[in-house]
């Protein structure tokens, strides 16, 4: 069984050792302010992280919204992330090639809100990742859809955990996040709560 834990950041040896694991999605967020002049998709084109897909966040928003990068439904978003090939159960590996990762932290707190909780950033992106002398892919990448992706809501309460017990697969790892009441991160005493922790596992 492959085992690992999954917490928020995670360093390039430690996605450079777990790359081409079944069940671990890298994903390449970039996306830039008109004024830069960037081309986000032209430079995932040019190069990016091996196996990594192209999450677009113009793309994954709500297109009938005035305002920039307003979450869609989770109808749409499911379509949209489905089609990138990723399930409900798969982790996720996201970065960015601005060097601060600023929308690769968006796309993680968009996985998050949609209830997707076995997500992390790449801690210096594609800036850090070429400095190590880690290679390269280049090209458009096309994934097999894996149908609408569904991940459960459970809530503001919701934290990102490290990895739990439970069987998995010799060809899929098992993931999973510690889901734990709001209350509780209030301080409020386990017995004035009225719920208990849960946890939520991929297959």
């Amino acid at each position: 069984m492959t085992t690992f834990s999954m917490p928020p950041v995670v360093p390039d040896a430690w996605l450079a050792e777990r790359l081409g694991t079944p069940g671990l999605v890298v994903l390449d967020a970039s996306w830039y302010l008109p004024p830069t002049g960037r081309n986000a998709r032209a430079e995932f084109e040019a190069g990016h992280l091996p196996g990594a897909r192209y999450f677009d966040l113009d793309a994954a928003s709500d297109p009938a919204s005035p305002l920039p990068h307003t979450l869609p439904s989770d109808a749409a978003f499911g379509a949209y992330v489905g089609g990138l090939g990723i399930g409900s159960d798969d982790a996720i590996v996201v970065y960015d090639g601005s060097g601060a990762n600023l929308s690769a932290a968006r796309a993680w707190w968009v996985f998050r809100a949609f209830g997707h909780r076995a997500v992390a950033v790449l801690d210096g992106g594609a800036v850090r990742w070429r400095a190590a002398g880690r290679p390269m892919d280049a090209g458009a990448v096309t994934a097999a859809a894996a149908g609408i992706h569904r991940a459960p809501r459970p809530g503001p309460g919701a934290q990102c955990g490290r990895r739990g017990g439970g069987p998995g697969t010799a060809d899929r790892p098992r993931w999973s996040t510690r889901v734990r009441p709001a209350a509780s991160r209030r301080g409020i005493p386990s017995r004035d709560r009225g719920s208990r922790a849960g946890t939520w596992r991929g297959q």
